[in-house]
């Protein structure tokens, strides 16, 4: 059952990357693609009708880690305290940006938001990518199981990813995550507002997806080397179920056919291939650290297992005879969602 519900706290998050991340790619494109206030509203118009539905996933992954590895859900929410509260604080700024906005019709108040749209989702996007970060090198767990890091770091690092004494959440290594995070989403959100919209608008979300496309091949080089090199665990675990493999090369396939596929009348199939290269992405990371959930990187006996953290048999059979019935109404609600405002973007229907 453990497993059972380590495969499902993984597809939730994944779920949020997919869906939350090209609303959030869209954002931090907001500024850049969008020259007017009509292309400005036709970015929002893009993501308004399902931005608040994706970002339930998060909220429902958080719930279903609190059921069955409460603590995993103890250690790191007290360990992350301070980076999650700046990503409450930042989830909140973009939610008002977008439902703000359009209240006074002011050269001061529009622009304000629209700023704060944009800073909030792309800085979501780095510490979200941070966070990884953090989970894959590992943090330094006491042998209680708790720990606590500073927001900042000295950027220094020993073997292994062996944290200094001033180590921190963002360091050389996770702001590498970070960066890779941020184009991966913009690759995404541009390769969405190109399904969208038309026009200059489209063309300049293509070019966007375009030069994101050659910074997440460079990064995704960079930091695969660099995760090699800091946790040891991951080499561990793929030479002994080189199955694996199917994670990380379903990862590259998604890559290139975001290349390949980039033409205008493949819009659909290059989103979808950006969608396969996340999956693999993040499938890759927890095959590679299991059976942990929390790498310690100070003595790996104390990382916490998913063995060692889950709740109770019974408790996780009965959770799951809930999940099931929850999960088909909530595909159910996002299948009629995507259909019913699938298509191109058009200003002259009501919403944002």
């Amino acid at each position: 059952m453990e497993i059972i519900w380590l495969v499902i706290v993984a597809f939730m998050l994944t779920m949020y990357v997919l869906l939350d991340g090209f609303d959030l790619g869209a954002g931090a494109l907001h500024l850049h693609v969008a020259r007017n206030e009509t292309e400005r509203r036709t970015v929002i118009r893009s993501i308004g009708p399902v931005w608040d539905g994706n970002e339930v996933w998060i909220l429902a992954a958080g719930g279903v880690l609190y059921l069955a590895f409460p603590l995993l859900y103890a250690s790191s929410f007290s360990g992350f305290y301070l980076p999650l509260m700046i990503v409450l604080w930042l989830l909140i700024l973009r939610g008002l940006s977008i439902e703000l906005r359009n209240h006074i019709d002011s050269a001061i108040w529009k622009p304000l938001w629209d700023t704060a749209f944009c800073g909030a989702s792309a800085l979501l996007a780095v510490f979200f990518g941070a966070a990884l970060g953090n989970v894959v090198r590992g943090v330094p767990l006491e042998p209680s199981g708790y720990f606590f890091l500073p927001l900042w770091s000295d950027f220094g690092f020993g073997p292994h990813g062996v944290h200094s004494p001033q180590g921190g959440i963002l360091d050389w290594y996770t702001i590498l995550v970070g960066v890779l995070a941020l184009l991966t989403l913009l690759q995404h959100g541009g390769l969405w507002l190109a399904l969208k919209t038309e026009g200059e608008l489209r063309n300049r979300s293509r070019r966007v997806a375009d030069l994101s496309w050659w910074g997440v091949l460079v990064m995704v080089t960079v930091v695969t080397v660099a995760t090699f090199r800091i946790q040891p665990q991951i080499a561990a675990n793929f030479a002994a179920a080189p199955w694996g493999y199917v994670f990380p090369l379903a990862s590259l396939a998604g890559l290139l056919g975001v290349r390949f596929l980039r033409r205008p009348e493949r819009e659909r199939d290059a989103f979808l291939a950006s969608c396969l290269y996340i999956f693999g992405m993040m499938s890759s990371a927890a095959f590679g650290i299991f059976p942990y959930v929390l790498p310690s990187s100070v003595d790996p006996d104390l990382g916490l297992t998913v063995y060692g953290v889950a709740t109770s048999s019974y408790g996780l059979r009965i959770g799951l005879a809930w999940w099931i019935p929850a999960m088909i109404l909530t595909a159910i609600y996002f299948v009629y969602s995507y259909r019913r405002f699938a298509g191109k973007v058009r200003l002259d229907e009501g919403g944002y």
